[in-house]
């Protein structure tokens, strides 16, 4: 079997070498659709074999990896983000499923761990974060207009986790988490919006206390110190803006009328 790699970026410069070092051994083909980064992220791609540079306007998340995997030598994707890195057990997992045919409804899991401002995040919901990461592209594709885009399989698609982990070096900082939250919970306020959801005031007060209690105490969030307390806090903010940032698209549009 043969493997393309297919990442997009925007301004990854502080990742990209750490990605692509870690996937050299396993992509026998490597494609980086970058959405016109204002960094040496595509300088530094270029740096390294087997790696071929697009650039791309911004098409969205499920527009820039599709087109993205256009791009791709081979029908067999590893779909990784700049920010992602093969775990060395991980990697020897890959290596071991090259050995095999290609099977075009096959696919595969990876559990993704991610490192919050320099800890290893095992609970609080985060772990293991499974993602289906390995497919064809003659069988799947990506779907979602605003975030959390998904993977469209035929219904007898086959799933397999695999060994190891998917490193995730998530967030810098405190105030890089934040502004993330700030732009995602913009997003998912819009995709929420365009199906029609309310954000009934019960929702927009129950609901983050709701996620802090699951993800701190029931998902054991607890267990990983004040990084775990932290990150359910903010997951708990979250989801006070996604409802908060509902309910005002929902006012505006009613005035509107």
């Amino acid at each position: 079997m043969l493997l393309s790699a297919v990442i997009i970026t925007c301004n990854e410069q502080d990742n990209i070498a750490r990605c692509l070092s870690a996937l050299r051994s396993v992509a026998d083909d490597i494609v980086v659709v970058d959405s016109l980064s204002q960094d040496d992220t595509c300088k530094i791609a270029s740096s390294f074999d087997k790696v071929r540079v697009f650039s791309q306007k911004w098409l969205g998340y499920a527009g820039q990896k599709n087109y993205a995997n256009t791009l791709a030598k081979y029908d067999t994707i590893l779909s990784i983000d700049a920010d992602e890195v093969l775990s060395k057990e991980l990697a020897e997992s890959i290596k071991q499923l090259k050995e095999k045919e290609d099977n075009p409804l096959q696919t595969y899991e990876l559990a993704r761990l991610t490192n919050y401002c320099g800890h290893w995040i095992k609970h609080c919901g985060w772990y293991p974060d499974k993602k289906i990461r390995i497919f064809n592209r003659t069988t799947a594709q990506w779907q979602g207009e605003f975030v959390h885009e998904t993977l469209s399989l035929p219904e007898n698609a086959e799933v397999t986790l695999l060994k190891g982990d998917l490193l995730h070096y998530s967030y810098k900082n405190t105030s890089d988490h934040i502004a993330r939250l700030n732009k995602y919970s913009s997003l998912s306020a819009q995709e929420a919006h365009k199906k029609g959801k309310k954000a009934s005031l019960a929702k927009i007060l129950l609901r983050p206390a709701w996620k802090f209690v699951r993800d701190y105490f029931f998902k054991a969030g607890i267990a990983d110190g004040y990084a775990g307390f932290q990150v359910c806090s903010l997951s708990a903010i979250y989801t006070f803006w996604k409802y908060a940032k509902l309910r005002e698209l929902n006012k505006c549009n009613k005035s509107s009328l």
